[in-house]
């Protein structure tokens, strides 16, 4: 087995890597430390994410620098703050015992006047996001010209999010002279384009095969239909009782409406995307390392850069155009010897996508099958069970427990577990579906209320058949009408219509703000039910025939609400 020793490093790099508990180099490291350690070659590595390269890098860089130059010797370029952050943590670890090297990490979101004031007061190491170094470098805040080493982190990354640009402008302002070290997990025309610019004559190194997925992550997929995406996500997680995640959405929008979701149906879930501000950002990533999060729903660009321990899946809610953006995504499990599992949410349109990735990553994805109803409500019961036990006592409610305990001391324990089970999971309908894209689906629906003379009642002709479940009409409904989110209820949304009830103060309102809607070039038609004389908006056309619209409701089926 080779030892950290036998790669070369000095004294305090190898006293530092026993500190930390390190007892044997990763492949990546076990190649890279000698080289960038014995020769002057400038480097391309190409290896996955989580396999060690900051160290790869890190420890050689540390123990070339000279300690008595206060002037600026290394730059390492990341993608994200949260990178540069990490880099810099990871950084002054190997280094703790070496007092005398200085790191100063640069990227937006924070002062850049108390960044320059760092830089000055001497900076061996600079790490930075690309951004804020081009807008420093603009302002004179800072010198890069007397550079000996350039290490460019996650090089795909910084090119998919946009910052070829600035990279080549950067790269500019620094000696031709310097050492380039290239890391990324893939090598995109971009990349290429600058290594054969701007670096001599790379000596390359390939840690596992290009484009290849890491043999400790597994690939699944479910076979869906567009419009029961997140009622397939729900089924995954509600069975994963040890999930620690990251669920990839295209949109920002989308990624907020599926943590929302989540949080609604009972998970620890939280968004991160682009129009949260960097503080949001912050607070939702240190609940995440500490596990306070259980799911964390990103987009790609947001998700930049991330690198947190023992997340146990990714979920893709939607494949990404790219291959390249697949690996990344996946890459953010199984590392440290440990198994990760990969999902893809494949509809009919995303299976030439599915191939693309199995032939690139050399792999067989396994399709899986989705939870029958009685193990989702299997796991939901033990989830509640688990969350009961784990609550702590709150000691202001001290004054309240004789009180408790004089309302169920005739109860035998058995009973009131009984009671308690029913009164969380009594409403709860397992049903069969009939093939749609599950076999099976568990159908979550709330007993009516019955209906006071203050209320009406709503038909719509928009359905599941029109992607929409209990929630998206709901708040197509409050768009359209501005009302408040307790103003609509009884939502029951079937194949080709719905019902809904409103107070009925609210009546013309809503009448008014569906007369003559037209949506993808099919009028909407609203009309109040249950007994009343059936009333059109103005210019409908006067709605349905009695006798389609009840062989119609006859063969709907109900989907899932509240």
């Amino acid at each position: 087995m080779t030892t950290f020793k036998a790669l070369g490093l000095s004294a305090p790099l190898l006293k530092a890597v026993e500190q930390l508990g390190f007892t044997s180099p990763t492949d990546v490291q076990e190649k890279v430390i000698p080289v960038l350690l014995e020769t002057e070659n400038d480097l391309v590595a190409l290896a996955q994410t989580g396999t060690g390269k900051t160290a790869a890098f890190g420890l050689p860089l540390l123990q070339r620098l000279t300690p008595g130059i206060r002037q600026t010797q290394a730059l390492i370029l990341s993608p994200t703050r949260e990178l540069c952050l990490q880099i810099t943590n990871e950084l002054g670890l190997y280094g703790q015992n070496m007092p005398e090297i200085k790191i100063v990490p640069i990227y937006g979101g924070a002062n850049i006047s108390e960044q320059a004031k760092k830089i000055k007061r001497g900076a061996q190491i600079i790490v930075a996001t690309p951004g804020r170094l081009k807008d420093m470098i603009r302002r004179k805040m800072i010198d890069i010209s007397a550079l000996a080493y350039c290490v460019l982190d996650e090089a795909d990354e910084m090119l998919n999010m946009g910052f070829y640009d600035d990279i080549q402008d950067i790269l500019t302002h620094t000696p031709k002279d310097k050492k380039s070290w290239l890391f990324s997990a893939t090598m995109p025309e971009e990349v290429d384009r600058i290594a054969q610019k701007f670096m001599r004559k790379p000596q390359s190194i390939t840690v596992g095969t290009k484009n290849a997925g890491t043999k400790t992550v597994e690939h699944h997929y479910y076979k869906i239909n567009s419009r029961d995406r997140y009622e397939t996500l729900r089924s995954i997680v509600s069975i994963t009782s040890d999930i620690f995640g990251c669920i990839f959405c295209r949109t920002k929008i989308e990624t907020q409406k599926v943590a929302d979701r989540l949080v609604q149906d009972g998970f620890k879930a939280a968004a991160l995307h682009g129009d949260m501000s960097q503080g949001q950002r912050d607070t939702v990533m240190q609940s995440f390392r500490q596990q306070k999060i259980q799911l964390l729903i990103a987009t790609d660009v947001a998700a930049r850069g991330i690198d947190v321990e023992d997340i146990t899946h990714v979920i893709n809610y939607q494949l990404p155009d790219e291959v390249e953006v697949y690996t990344h995504r996946s890459g953010r499990t199984g590392r440290a010897g440990k198994l990760g599992i990969s999902i893809m949410l494949v509809t009919k349109g995303d299976l030439r996508k599915l191939k693309l990735i199995e032939n690139k990553l050399q792999t067989k994805a396994q399709h899986q099958e989705l939870p029958s109803p009685q193990e989702m409500l299997e796991s939901q019961i033990q989830r509640w069970s688990m969350s009961i036990k784990n609550t702590p006592y709150q000691p202001a409610l001290e004054p309240y427990l004789e009180a408790v305990y004089h309302e169920f001391e005739a109860l035998p324990k058995e009973v009131l577990i009984q009671q308690l089970l029913s009164k969380e999971f009594g409403m709860i309908e397992l049903k069969k579906s009939q093939k749609a894209s599950f076999d099976t689906t568990v159908e979550f629906s709330e007993t009516p209320k019955s209906k006071s003379k203050d209320q009406v009642r709503f038909y719509i002709n928009l359905g599941s058949r029109d992607n929409y479940d209990w929630p998206e009409l709901k708040d197509f409904i409050r768009s359209m009408t501005n009302l408040d989110k307790e103003a609509i209820f009884h939502v029951d949304v079937f194949k080709s219509f719905s019902y809904f009830t409103t107070e009925i103060q609210h009546q013309d309102l809503i009448l008014n703000a569906f007369e003559g809607l037209i949506l993808d070039q099919r009028k909407i038609h609203l009309e109040i039910t249950e007994g009343r004389k059936t009333r059109f908006p103005k210019g409908s056309g006067g709605g349905f025939k009695k006798e389609k619209k009840s062989k119609d409701r006859g063969k709907g089926k109900k989907r899932s609400r509240r």
